[in-house]
């Protein structure tokens, strides 16, 4: 019986017929051996507008917990307004080398800027109108180009905004609420100050028109 069985092997080898002992295997055709298969290549995510740059806004975010009192030395009196572009921060002068401390939104590179200014105007649910350079930049705001009605969740300025002005008059630049909470920490605006809503509500009450304002 082997005697046969080596034969009937030698046969078919002479035959050109394939041997087969145990599981077939799969045969390579003439293509698969000029072109060997290499893992197919993934197409790269599309990265969308400004995706980078939202990531590297992410990592700058600065943690915040809330207003909070904190030490701070400075000449000028109670209920000013000093703000540090640089912190990301807002303090508001307090008696006895203290300051109330909140977190907000700074000018983004290119729209930020520095100077001392007053508060000339306060609104409750102000109506927002994108100036002209803002449409020029961005076309679907042509939309309110005559004003986004306050009191709405689209409206970017929140629900109150207390506008500055220096001896030229109004210099275009705002505390102001927002729509965009998870902005609060970053450098992201157009150059005004943006505030947590509950935040902006409570610094409105208790900041009178004439109040000095220090960008730094």
């Amino acid at each position: 019986m082997k005697r046969r069985a080596l034969l009937s092997m030698l046969g078919l080898a002479v035959l050109g017929l394939p041997v087969i002992a145990g599981p077939a295997l799969a045969v390579a055709t003439d293509d698969d051996l000029a072109q060997p298969k290499r893992p197919a290549k993934k197409k790269p995510a599309a990265r969308k507008p400004g995706g980078k740059n939202r990531q590297a806004t992410a990592r700058n975010r600065i943690k915040y917990k809330g207003r909070e009192v904190v030490a701070f030395a400075s000449p000028e009196k109670p209920g000013t307004i000093i703000i540090s572009t640089k912190e990301r921060a807002l303090y508001q002068v307090m008696p006895a080398g203290k300051a109330m401390r909140y977190l907000v939104a700074v000018g983004k590179e290119g729209f930020s800027w520095s100077g001392t200014a007053r508060i000339g105007m306060k609104r409750e649910n102000p109506k927002w109108t994108p100036p002209p350079e803002m449409i020029a930049r961005t076309p679907k705001y042509a939309k309110w180009a005559n004003g986004m009605p306050g009191g709405i969740p689209e409206n970017p300025l929140g629900p109150r905004a207390m506008y500055l002005f220096n001896k030229q008059g109004d210099t275009g630049f705002r505390i102001h609420g927002t729509n965009a909470p998870s902005s609060i920490g970053t450098a992201a605006s157009s150059g005004c100050i943006r505030m947590l809503n509950q935040e902006v509500v409570e610094l409105f009450d208790v900041t009178p028109v004439g109040t000095k304002v220090i960008v730094q």
